[in-house]
């Protein structure tokens, strides 16, 4: 069987590594231009094709027959060649979505949920949401219901972002703020990267569900795995592929004091689980073009911040990576969403005398007990797990890799 994805740019698609676990077919990336549509919808040789982006509408009339879903939400996302070369047109968007939904716990029945969008993503959102007795409010920048009357919706329970704002690479950017809801129990965000957009990361900050668009993604490509094969697939193969591409795209961040072992334990992660290595400190004296206390000795530690906060924004909105921070990071309240965004942080935790304070300017000057005593709760309030490291680097990232395997 020949698969794949058929779409105008398809440079970032996670959907080849998720039906390569999916299915036994061939899966490939078909960019095809407006002009190019029609031959290939007639032509090609493919067996079956996911659509996206923005052809989920334009396959319709090359479509023999439409599922019932794929006629009520009015887009397709899978075509299907017939023995007489015919195509038949679904939509496993819908499924994406009810079991994101379903995953999340959040009980929409009778209750006031805002759709933030009013594209494909929006219509398949605003389908399942009335499906299951919810009061669905769409909020767009016309009609209305628009962003200059939430006040409206303070009673909104849930909201669900089916716009692109927040999208890599533009994360940090929210829609709306979250003040203007005081009964909300959760957000899904149909964005999946960054792992947490900034709508995200506020929702986690007041402690309500917050879940991204990735069990959406893998949703929807076992369905259309199913079409592809004709075999059904147990739903607990959801599960298992999220994680997994969970474990792929997330960051390992490591922080901690200066000297802690961040940059020889990342090292030996970045061997085992082959993510890519960055020395955030390195990476700033590069940029800088001069080493790390020559930056403090002649511009001030105000200035070293400034590059530090801004390799952080950099790199933390990437992915795939194991990254070591300076230890002074967490002094910046606004590092936090840089590295949590797309990452998990393991705090190295190391007894002060066995400390590496050589080239450390604020280790130094020999006052690392009043440092740690600052530093400690900031190091806590930033991490999402504590590894002890006293012993050696081997058994340090043993520790990390453990907890990531459990993820």
């Amino acid at each position: 069987m020949i698969c794949g994805l058929l779409g105008e740019k398809l440079e970032h698609s996670y959907s080849p590594a998720i039906h390569k676990i999916l299915g036994y077919y061939t899966y490939s990336l078909f960019e095809k231009s407006p002009e190019e549509l029609e031959d290939f919808l007639k032509n090609g040789t493919f067996t079956g094709i996911n659509v996206t982006i923005p052809y989920k509408k334009a396959v319709i009339p090359y479509c023999s027959a439409l599922s019932p879903v794929a006629q009520k939400l009015g887009a397709v996302n899978i075509l299907v060649r017939q023995p007489d070369g015919s195509l038949i047109g679904h939509n496993s968007d819908y499924f994406g979505f009810e079991t994101m939904l379903d995953n999340s716990g959040l009980q929409v029945g009778k209750k006031k949920v805002l759709v933030l969008g009013s594209g494909g993503a929006a219509n398949t959102a605003i389908a399942v949401l009335e499906e299951k007795g919810a009061q669905v409010v769409t909020i767009s920048r016309t009609g209305s219901n628009h962003y200059g009357n939430l006040s409206f919706h303070s009673d909104a329970a849930v909201i669900v972002n089916a716009t692109p704002v927040g999208m890599f690479p533009n994360a940090g950017e929210a829609p709306l703020s979250l003040s203007h809801f005081p009964r909300l129990e959760g957000v899904l965000d149909a964005i999946y990267n960054p792992a947490r957009t900034k709508l995200l990361l506020d929702a986690e900050a007041r402690g309500i569900v917050a879940m991204n668009g990735l069990w959406m993604l893998v949703a929807q490509a076992k369905e259309a795995s199913e079409w592809f094969s004709g075999k059904k697939i147990p739903n607990k193969t959801i599960e298992d592929i999220y994680h997994s591409l969970q474990r792929q795209m997330e960051n390992i961040i490591l922080i901690g004091m200066p000297g802690c072992g961040k940059s020889a334990v990342g090292k030996l992660v970045s061997q085992i689980t082959g993510k890519k290595f960055v020395d955030t400190d390195a990476v700033i004296a590069e940029r800088a073009g001069c080493t790390i206390p020559e930056i403090f000795a002649n511009q001030g530690e105000a200035a070293f911040r400034k590059l530090e906060s801004q390799v952080l924004s950099d790199f933390g909105k990437k992915s795939g990576l194991v990254i070591a921070t300076g230890g002074g990071c967490v002094t910046q309240p606004e590092n936090y969403p840089l590295l949590h965004q797309n990452g998990r942080l393991f705090l190295i935790e190391r007894r002060l005398d066995k400390l590496a304070t050589q080239g450390r300017p604020l280790s130094e000057n020999g006052k690392l007990e009043e440092m740690y005593r600052i530093r400690k709760p900031l190091y806590d309030a930033f991490a999402d797990y504590q590894i002890e490291n006293q012993g050696t680097v081997a058994k340090a990232a043993e520790k990390i890799l453990r907890i990531w395997e459990e993820i």
